[in-house]
């Protein structure tokens, strides 16, 4: 199939899936121009990075498979990279700004642990 058209139904699933992804990553930048908090601001990249990485993934994937180059894996790696460092990135992030928000004296969710801790000293 080297330089033909893919069959219509591929090429319609390739187009939704993404279309599908672009969508999802309009909709995150939107939500990261609109809402208002570092809190709040920091889903919406990672909505982007998995739904719409994933999205756009499988639209890859079938096309380069369905064109005849095999089953293409490359792309699979990358969202499975993604998939993977996005939501720990995020973790560290969200970490440091709560632990920057409470130096400040911002008012932010109280530390989890110090709440664990507490209870460890009340018990024994």
């Amino acid at each position: 199939m080297n330089g033909a058209a893919l069959p219509l139904w591929a090429e319609i699933a390739v187009a939704v899936l993404v279309i599908a992804g672009a969508g999802i990553a309009l909709l995150g930048s939107i939500g990261l121009l609109r809402l208002k908090t570092y809190f709040e601001r920091v889903h919406a990249p990672s909505i982007i990075a998995t739904m719409g990485c994933w999205c756009i993934m499988h639209g890859i994937l079938l096309y380069f498979s369905v064109a005849g180059h095999g089953l293409a894996l490359h792309p699979l790696l990358i969202a499975l990279f993604v998939a993977v460092t996005v939501p720990v990135t995020n973790i560290f992030l969200m970490r440091a700004a709560l632990f920057r928000a409470r130096r400040a004296g911002r008012d932010v969710p109280p530390s989890l642990s110090r709440d664990a801790d507490k209870t460890a000293e009340r018990d024994s």
